[in-house]
């Protein structure tokens, strides 16, 4: 009996490990370089945290597949200008997505003078996935407002750095760069199932950032309907 109650105990300890385990390390990577104005900003930043924060996106959190989410969102802009806002995050209470959303609203920018170096971004977006919680996917999750036009792009970062296994999908906001979704969607959505949003201006983020974090937390796949064309 002694024997049969130890391996029940294996039994369930194994269990709750699979339920708590980790099935999403998703990385939100966004834009501050120089053509980002102070009050474009804000709603950038306003929106990313309203999204988390949108009742859909919390059930999706919460109430989905089992395992948890695990967060980390970063600033880019130039070559050296990474700057961590939130930590990786497990979010697997209503109080752990509170902080968060606290987090975010809360953020200073870390720098407004600087190009758009996105190769750079994408190569922290990938050593933070490095130093993160081992999870089932891992996701870079890059917002955008330009193309890149200082040292190296994607496809240098693709080759260089350590994105096995990694999905990169993206968020665009139109603007006075009409080729910027084109660029997107051809240099830089990499890995299974990839895909694109695009929001109508900076007034249109949080709306964008909602259906995005959505289907990313789901797990969502919708052929190429929305530019999700496969890359890498």
């Amino acid at each position: 009996m002694r024997a049969l109650a130890g391996l029940a105990a294996l039994f369930w300890a194994g269990a709750s490990a699979a339920e708590t385990a980790c099935r999403l390390a998703l990385v939100l990577a966004l834009d501050v370089s120089s053509s980002v104005d102070p009050g474009e900003y804000d709603l950038q930043r306003l929106g990313l945290a309203a999204a988390l924060d949108a009742p859909d996106v919390r059930a999706a959190i919460l109430q989905g597949a089992p395992g948890a989410v695990a967060l980390s969102v970063f600033e880019w802009s130039g070559y050296g200008q990474q700057n961590l806002q939130l930590d990786w995050t497990v979010l697997d209470s209503p109080a752990a997505i509170d902080t968060a959303v606290s987090a975010l609203a809360d953020m200073q920018r870390s720098h407004d003078d600087f190009p758009t170096s996105m190769g750079p971004a994408l190569a922290y977006g990938a050593q933070l996935l490095q130093n993160g919680p081992a999870c089932t996917r891992r996701v870079i999750d890059v917002s955008v407002y330009g193309v890149n036009n200082y040292r190296y792009g994607p496809a240098e970062a693709y080759r260089h750095f350590p994105f096995s296994d990694v999905t990169v999908n993206g968020l665009v906001i139109l603007g006075d760069q009409p080729d910027v979704r084109a660029y997107y969607a051809s240099e830089v959505l990499y890995g299974p199932g990839a895909f694109l949003i695009t929001a109508n201006g900076f007034e249109d983020f949080e709306a964008a950032m909602t259906r995005k974090l959505y289907r990313e937390i789901n797990d969502v796949m919708l052929g190429l309907a929305s530019g999700s064309e496969p890359k890498g």
